[in-house]
């Protein structure tokens, strides 16, 4: 599988991990303090492969870039938080240094 693919599965876990923390309400909910640790567990273990072949801070930058924007999208879908405009720009921003990082980044071997 390729890095990308393992670090978007890496991504992703740790949402559903973070979402999930939540609702675990300091783990005194079994069921989802299960999902989170088996959520960051993954999320640590792909995070682990990746940096086999890809730069540590491109990683990160790209990891809790994407994740920060993906939590923010989950609190207003699942728990309805409220995101008010300064929000909206300053995530509109963490998506656009993501996608600089992706596309110009000469650091970043697209393996």
């Amino acid at each position: 599988m390729p890095a990308w693919m393992i670090l978007a599965v890496a991504i992703l876990s740790e949402v559903i991990a973070t979402s999930a923390l939540k609702s675990a309400e300091g783990f005194t909910r079994l069921w989802p303090s299960l999902v989170v640790v088996a959520g960051y567990g993954l999320a640590f273990f792909c995070l682990s492969l990746v940096m086999k072949t890809l730069p540590i801070g491109v990683i990160y930058a790209i990891w809790s870039g994407a994740g920060i924007v993906l939590i923010a999208l989950a609190g207003w879908l699942l728990f309805g938080q409220k995101l008010d405009g300064p929000a909206v720009l300053g995530l509109g921003l963490i998506i656009a240094g993501v996608a600089v990082i992706q596309v110009f980044s000469k650091t970043v071997s697209h393996g």
